[in-house]
């Protein structure tokens, strides 16, 4: 990467690099943080693809401009800082989401982090992209998104998926989603 990113409106999925088979999501980025958190420990190569979310804007900068203005500043390093720690407090819990719990919560908590950052209760996504970010079939999230539609807290048609209840569906989200929002709203 020669460009850090700072998203504005839309959000950025952070995929592991896989051979021979697509990624799973391990973090989200939007408004609160940026693209190329690698580039401020000082490393050059991304452990993690990025496949941009929907429409949005971010603010680029190269990173030779970054660097410079992270040496000039220290409130710029203390802030940057801390969002590489709430980057990688999101990357562990969703390894730990993604190892011990079941579809339908991992679905819930996916679903709060993409409204949070699409800052829209309705959205476009598929059954497909969806088991893609998730790591399982499509018939498992054909399974959870029904289970979460019967209980009223989402309404799901036709690629467009809207959350109904909110509050429900953070009921029905695994742990890991009030984990990761206790970090942002300590650290951010």
């Amino acid at each position: 990467m020669t460009h850090v990113y700072f998203p504005t409106q839309g959000f950025i999925s952070l995929l592991t690099v896989a051979h021979r088979t697509p990624g799973l999501e391990v973090g989200m980025v939007g408004r609160e943080g940026m693209l190329g958190a690698h580039l401020v420990l000082g490393v050059a190569t991304a452990p993690l693809r990025a496949l941009v979310q929907g429409a949005g804007s971010a603010l680029r900068i190269e990173w030779n401009a970054c660097r410079a203005e992270l040496s000039r500043s220290p409130a710029l390093q203390r802030a940057l800082g801390r969002y590489v720690y709430v980057l990688m407090a999101q990357q562990a819990s969703s390894a730990t989401c993604l190892r011990f719990h079941p579809i339908g919560p991992r679905l819930a908590r996916w679903l709060l982090m993409t409204q949070d950052r699409a800052r829209s209760a309705t959205f476009r996504i598929t059954q497909e992209f969806l088991a893609y970010m998730l790591g399982v079939r499509r018939v498992g999230i054909t399974v959870a998104a029904g289970s979460l539609q019967r209980a009223g807290l989402i309404e799901y048609r036709r690629g467009a998926l809207t959350v109904l209840d909110r509050a429900g569906l953070e009921g029905a989200a695994c742990t890991c989603y009030a984990g990761d929002q206790r970090t942002y709203d300590a650290l951010l």
